[in-house]
């Protein structure tokens, strides 16, 4: 243990100032997910501690972060929807897909995929972070003019009649599963039915007045009626946490302006009395260990939310590599992927199992953590075990910050997580890529963030493949040897055959978006040919659906009576055209050669027999 504690005063000094940068975001970001900033403080104190001590980055420093906050959000948001905005029925569902997403990261790194994460396309990483900036700052419009849906009794009364209906359903529902709804004789509806109290109609027209004002575009329908009663209060608390986080950076950057702006305008909304709505209360003492995610959840009800999990986990492992990345840079050493997914995946699984928001590697507070002397894995440790001191010691106090300065922390955490590099360069980039970019910017901000992201991956892969085939294309045109631009061993070839011999060369993979050229080969050919050369030089990969197009060529070919040679053939195409049998039942084994050399000398022997 020697190695660990060797640096142990940077080690301390790096954790707790990475911690106390932290601490303001994670009370943020559990506000902004629904579950209250004691889920982002959870999960800041397990991920930090635990994917430190697992993970495969020395000095990464974990916990809730902007684009797995929004996943989660979203996630949180549709599973309450799904429950009646029942908090205590939608916890272990919640939890339970954060532990999947959190063990498929744990599976990943275990089967060594974690070097395959950086083939995520650019374009759809920029435009999602884009919509999530986007999305956090919508959002905290609202809170942050003191605009809350649940207390404005005029919209919720707009809901009654919709959730009197909803309240007959359940009956209705619950009378069918008891074997009491009898068409003929409604006695028992009725009796149920008086017995519906006013409170309960106003709770019900509540969540159904969230529900429709709830994401970025419930939040953009309740702007206008929200800006004809601003609560200036809050509108100046969050301008004066967001004026000094921008401003404290350009006086020192040594102490985190996020805290400061914490410290100052919540004791200041203390220390003057101010009326203001503060955060929910976040519960004293060690937490508690969510044992109803057994007791109260079925296998059957985490079903719809699998594609969320494997977005979250696939997400989180992104942001957490690429600020390995970052990492490495600084401190001139090299991360492990594989281990380091393994340990954000046992962090987010853990910090679920105690009510804890998922997270992934933050880069401030890595480079924080660096900056302030941290080396080991021992500061992310550290970082964790601070802000656990922090929630038994002053969670009561916390409890007392106002809900805008977390909205204005919020705002300034939306603004910098936009992809502004990737938005400078749109005049300069391909019209493909930035369609990839701008559809999944709009979908991820106005529909889904999850469906953005695979419509992204989908329209960006057609792009690349048909970018490929076009580039096989171009380089691999057929032409006589009179036109041909012959490659430089290809000088020994006798004139006299070039009429009678055509040459193909082939550049890059035959796969299935490359293959309508090899389909139009064969008419290609002029009758007078008796003889066709592929060269496979450059050919490092042929799919199955490359393979079969190549071999109704070859047919095609034989029909005409055209013998074909191939030249230096790769290991990888070689290897599945003998398994079909191409080779040697369409191209005998005699027609394969190492060079064009000995090509050219099989063509001066047999060709000029004919």
């Amino acid at each position: 243990m020697k190695s660990l504690f060797e640096n142990l005063r940077g080690d301390i000094f790096g954790g707790i100032t990475a911690g106390i940068v932290a601490l303001p975001l994670a009370l943020a970001f559990g506000v902004a997910s629904g579950l209250g900033p004691s889920a982002g403080l959870y999960g800041a104190i397990f991920l930090g501690f635990f994917a430190a001590l697992f993970g495969g980055t020395a000095t990464q420093i974990s916990g809730p972060t902007a684009p797995m906050t929004a996943i989660s959000t979203i996630l949180i948001a549709g599973i309450l929807q799904a429950n009646d905005g029942d908090i205590s029925r939608s916890m272990p569902i919640i939890l339970a897909v954060f532990i999947m997403s959190g063990s498929i990261q744990i599976l990943i790194g275990s089967l060594g995929l974690g070097q395959y994460i950086k083939y995520i396309p650019y374009p759809v990483v920029s435009g999602f972070m884009t919509a999530i900036g986007l999305i956090i700052i919508i959002t905290n419009l609202l809170p942050m003019i003191g605009y809350y849906v649940e207390d404005d009794r005029e919209r919720i009364e707009e809901f009654k009649p919709q959730a009197e209906e909803l309240i007959l359903e359940h009956i209705l529902d619950e009378e069918a599963e008891e074997g009491l709804l009898v068409l003929e004789d409604f006695k028992e509806t009725i009796e149920r039915g008086e017995k519906i109290t006013e409170k309960e109609i106003y709770q019900e027209a509540t969540i159904l007045a969230k529900k429709e004002n709830s994401g970025v575009i419930g939040a953009l329908r309740s702007l206008p009626r929200a800006l004809e009663d601003v609560n200036y209060i809050e509108l100046i608390l969050a301008l004066l946490t967001i004026v000094i986080i921008y401003g404290f950076k350009r006086i020192t950057t040594a102490i985190p302006s996020t805290l400061v702006a914490l410290i100052l305008v919540s004791g200041s909304a203390m220390a003057f009395g101010l009326q203001y709505r503060p955060i929910e209360e976040i519960p004293s003492g060690f937490p508690l260990f969510r044992s109803d995610i057994f007791t109260e959840f079925r296998f059957g009800s985490l079903t719809p939310y699998v594609f969320t999990a494997i977005t979250l986990a696939f997400l989180g492992a992104i942001d957490s590599l690429l600020t390995s990345v970052v990492a490495d840079n600084m401190t001139k050493t090299s991360h492990k992927p594989n281990r380091e997914l393994i340990g954000q995946g046992i962090g987010n699984t853990l910090g679920a199992l105690f009510g804890g928001l998922p997270g992934a590697g933050a880069t401030i507070r890595t480079v924080v953590n660096i900056n302030s002397g941290g080396k080991s894995k021992l500061s992310g440790m550290i970082a964790g075990l601070f802000l656990l001191i922090i929630l038994l010691a002053l969670g009561p106090l916390a409890s007392k910050i106002p809900a805008a300065v977390l909205a204005g922390i919020l705002i300034t955490v939306g603004i910098g997580v936009m992809d502004y590099k990737g938005l400078r360069a749109i005049p300069a980039m391909p019209y493909a890529e930035v369609v990839v970019m701008v559809v999944v910017l709009l979908l991820s901000t106005f529909w889904n963030l999850v469906y953005a992201v695979g419509v992204g991956l989908i329209i960006a892969s057609l792009v690349f493949m048909k970018k490929m085939g076009d580039a096989t294309e171009r380089q691999s045109n057929v032409r006589s040897l009179k036109t041909e631009t012959a490659w430089i061993d290809e000088s020994i070839f006798p004139k006299e055959w070039i009429d009678k011999v055509y040459i193909k060369h082939i550049h890059g993979p035959i796969f299935f978006g490359s293959t309508s050229f090899i389909q139009g080969l064969a008419k290609q050919i002029p009758n007078e040919a008796t003889h066709v050369i592929l060269r496979m030089d450059r050919v490092p990969y042929i799919d199955q659906s490359g393979l079969y197009i190549l071999e109704d060529l070859l047919l095609e070919l034989e029909k005409k009576e055209v013998h074909v040679l191939i030249v230096d053939i790769q290991q990888q195409p070689l290897y599945l055209m003998k398994s079909i049998d191409i080779i040697p039942d369409l191209i005998p084994e005699e027609h394969v050669f190492e060079n064009f050399r000995d090509c050219t000398s099989w063509i001066i022997r047999h060709v000029e027999k004919d």
